[in-house]
């Protein structure tokens, strides 16, 4: 819409009126405390924090319009505040300082952008516990008189502090109050000399008191704080005249040495005013003790002698010196003395020497045995030492000088002369094996002295031996090794001791002893051991001697060693079968084994191997090297085969079986071998045939099972009778004093005895016996032939009855059983026409009698 011009100057007029009317803003009064207005009396402790927001400028225009705030300073002042223009708060951007500006002149200005107002303010800057006292006029320094009365004023200290208040109140004190001689005003400053204490120059020339100043204490930083200050206050002594001279280097010794001529000093005394400060002038005088023989320069304090030691008639002197002040107006003062003293003293111009008893000598000789008793003295050696100086000059140490801890000499320190006596120390040490000779040093070496003078001899002692050491074998034990066919006389080993003693001490004897000695005798003299001249040794028998060897002086003093003799083996055995000739039976399939023992001790001598060396017919068996088992060939599985190669188609073989062993030179021995063969088909027709077969090389067998079998019976027996008895027992069915005893017929004699077996064919059955094989075809044997059976135990006696009828005492019950003769049973006649069972009954026959010529005890 546009507007008309009319309308256009009616706005314009309306607008100028109102600007006319726009009125000034200004700040809000709010009075003392206010935080916020136009900060009329507003005041700001120093300690604010740099960065507080302090105070708030407000005010506000009339119209409405916004405003805004500004703060300035005079230029040359420093700008602390800043101001939010839009919200008016007031930032302290500078440190306060109330001792340095007590008060801050501001410009504060409040604007509606048309108007601006300003007003000039001032800021009171409040006190904050801020400053330590502070000592004036340091440092404190001052002069005071040894004899100064006590609780005299010294001096006066002062401090100020800044701050207003109790912040700006000071108090002293001193820091050691009990360490001190001095008092202090705690509100003055005054310092005074304590009650009782004194000053003295001599002891301390200055005292150094230490002042504290203390302000009263107030606010800082929202904390209460007090603030100290020290200074040190120097009081010097000044030195009065109270103290006597005083002799500096006491005691005082002087010597005057033979050789001293009249008028040398002897030595000075110093002396010096004991008030230090001031000191008067000090003369020296000899109040007694001189003589003539000696002065004293008046001034310096040198002692000369004034005449030669010759003259001098005492070997000590004192002598007393006194010591003058005088006082600058010559007047004598305080005095002291002193005593000196002063030696003869003899010039160190000879040294130790020592004598023997023909005069000086420098060599002693002794001869003496070994091992002496333990603080033995050599009186052989005759030693005296002597130093011709007289006091601290004539004073020594001895030392014997060679192998340690042998012996000691004494006395370690002498004072002109001394016999000297050497005492053994360590007997076991002297030993003539060790040394021959022994070789000592005997030093004398004056103590005291700045020559340190010496002198030395020599002590030779010539060791003669004893027979003190016993024979000592090279080694504990001695090993030998000889052949076991070594003839008579052979040499075994040598055995050597040693005796380290000379002469007839040192001989060794030598001899043998022990178990295993017999076949050996030893060289007394050279230790060699060597053998019998009938010894036999055989390594079969005995392959180890051990004995011992004894080495013995001639006073009987000896020592042990043991000796080990090990023959060593020879094949001198022949491999030795049990039989020359033997018979088995083999069951096809299953090997037999025949078996040869050699006597030798070692091996290879005691290895056999086996082989056949001739067998009618041929290629029909083999034999294992090492084991003797002897088996079919491979090809040989039936006794049809065995058959067909046979010319007479016969079942029996006879082998000759070599068995060597594998010594050097190998020695042979042959058996004659015959083998019966048959097969399992055979042995399953007949049991009996089969038990025979099993037990026809050991007929032992067969008796065991059957002697088992009666043992087994009797045991039963046994058990049956005893329980039977204890429960009659038990239920009073048995009573021992109303036994009826009954008479029991005599049995018949007693035997043993066991029936032949016999085996129904064509031919007659042969009667055979079984016996104990006494080798096992599955072990070696090294047994030679075949043991004997143990005999049969005779059977026991019949019972005896008892001669009367009585009451017998009463015994358990026994079981006893005998063996009466039974008649032969003949065994179920096999099929005509079995060799396994004629050949197993003729073997057996020829066995059993065999047996029973060399064997006459049966079951």
């Amino acid at each position: 819409m546009r507007r008309s011009p009319g309308a256009a100057l009616a706005l314009g007029l309306l607008r100028l009126c109102l600007a006319q009317a726009n009125f000034a803003p200004h700040f809000f009064d709010n009075g003392v405390g206010s935080t916020n207005g136009n900060m009329a009396l507003f005041s700001l402790p120093e300690d604010t924090p740099v960065g507080s927001r302090v105070y708030t400028l407000n005010g506000t225009d009339p119209e409405g319009d916004p405003v805004s705030y500004h703060i300035s300073f005079d230029p040359s002042a420093r700008s602390v505040f800043s101001v939010d223009p839009n919200f008016g708060n007031i930032t302290l951007v500078k440190e306060l300082d109330r001792e340095r500006e007590d008060e801050i002149e501001a410009t504060i200005s409040i604007s509606d952008g048309v108007n601006l107002v300003k007003e000039k303010v001032t800021i009171l800057v409040t006190d904050a516990n801020d400053e330590a006292p502070s000592f004036i006029q340091e440092p404190y320094v001052v002069q005071v008189p040894e004899d100064l009365p006590t609780g005299s004023s010294i001096m006066k200290v002062h401090a100020v502090d800044k701050d207003t208040g109790s912040g700006g109140s000071v108090t002293y004190f001193l820091q050691n109050v009990h360490a001190t001689k001095f008092a202090l005003d705690h509100h003055s400053g005054v310092l005074r000399l304590r009650a009782g204490a004194t000053l003295d120059y001599e002891k301390a020339r200055a005292h150094f008191v230490t002042v504290v100043a203390k302000d009263g204490g107030g606010r800082l930083r929202g904390a209460n704080v007090v603030f100290s200050t020290t200074t040190t206050v120097t009081v010097n002594v000044e030195d009065v005249q109270d103290m006597p001279p005083v002799f500096v280097g006491t005691p005082y010794y002087g010597y005057v040495y033979e050789d001293t001529l009249p008028g040398s000093e002897v030595l000075m005394v110093v002396a010096m005013d004991g008030d230090r400060g001031k000191p008067n002038q000090i003369v020296y005088s000899l109040l007694n003790g001189n003589d003539g023989a000696f002065e004293i320069n008046e001034t310096s304090g040198v002692i000369s002698v004034m005449q030669s030691p010759a003259q001098l008639r005492r070997e000590v002197y004192e002598l007393h010196v006194q010591v003058t002040e005088v006082s600058s107006a010559g007047i004598p003062a305080a005095q002291a003395m002193v005593p000196v003293t002063i030696r003869i003293v003899d010039l160190n111009n000879h040294p130790p020497t020592f004598y023997g008893e023909s005069g000086p000598q420098n060599i002693f000789e002794l001869s003496m045995y070994e091992h002496p008793p333990q603080g033995e003295i050599l009186r052989g050696l005759k030693i005296t030492v002597n130093d011709s100086d007289q006091g601290a000059n004539a004073k020594f140490n001895l030392r014997l000088v060679g192998p340690g801890g042998i012996f000691r000499v004494v006395p370690l320190t002498v004072l002109n002369e001394a016999q000297v006596t050497i005492i053994v120390e360590n007997s076991a040490a002297i030993d003539f094996e060790k040394f021959k000779v022994l070789t000592f040093k005997l030093l004398a070496i004056e103590v005291n002295t700045p020559e340190k003078f010496s002198s030395t001899a020599d002590v030779v002692i010539q060791l003669l031996d004893t027979n003190d050491n016993v024979p000592k074998f090279t080694s504990h034990y001695y090993i030998a090794r000889i052949p076991e066919n070594s003839p008579g006389g052979s040499n075994v080993v040598a055995v050597t001791a040693v005796d380290p003693d000379t002469g007839p001490w040192g001989e060794v004897k030598y001899s043998i002893y022990g178990s295993g000695a017999d076949p050996f005798l030893i060289h007394p003299s050279t230790g060699i051991i060597y053998t019998q001249p009938w010894a036999s040794l055989d390594a079969e028998a005995t392959a180890r001697y051990n004995f011992y060897v004894k080495a013995e002086d001639m006073e009987g003093k000896y020592s042990l060693a043991e000796v080990f003799v090990t023959l060593l083996d020879v094949n001198d055995h022949y491999p030795q079968f049990g039989k020359s000739v033997q018979e088995k039976t083999m069951v096809l399939g299953t090997p037999v084994k025949i078996e040869a023992t050699d006597q030798d001790a070692e091996e290879p001598n005691n290895l056999v191997d086996y082989s056949i060396t001739h067998v009618e017919p041929a290629n029909v068996f083999d034999i294992d090297v090492h084991t003797g088992e002897i088996r079919l060939k491979n090809s040989i599985r039936s006794l049809d085969a065995l058959h067909n190669i046979t010319p007479g188609g016969d079942f029996t073989w006879s082998l000759e079986v070599q068995a060597k062993d594998r010594g050097s030179p190998s020695f042979s021995t042959t058996a004659l071998l015959k083998i019966d063969i048959t097969d399992t088909e055979m042995l399953s027709r007949s049991p009996m045939a089969a038990f025979l077969m099993q037990t026809k090389d050991n007929p032992m067998k067969a008796v065991g099972v059957l002697a088992g079998i009666m043992a087994i019976i009797v045991a039963i027996t046994v058990l049956i009778s005893t329980a039977t008895f204890w429960r009659n027992k038990k239920s009073n069915k048995v009573l021992p004093v109303r036994r009826v005893l009954r008479k029991r017929p005599s049995p018949a004699p007693r035997a043993m005895r066991i029936e032949w077996l016999k085996f129904q064919r064509t031919k007659a059955a042969a009667k055979f016996v079984l016996k104990e094989d006494p080798s096992n075809e599955n072990c070696n044997n090294n047994s030679l032939g075949s043991t004997l059976p143990p005999k049969a135990p005779a059977p026991p006696p019949p019972p005896t009855m008892a001669s009367k009828m009585g009451v017998a005492p009463w015994t358990v019950p026994t079981v006893s059983g005998s063996l009466t003769p039974q008649q032969p049973q003949r065994s179920p006649k096999p099929k005509v026409g079995s060799p396994v069972q004629s050949a197993l009954v003729s073997e057996l026959r020829q066995k059993f009698e065999k047996k029973n010529v060399g064997n006459k005890a049966y079951f």
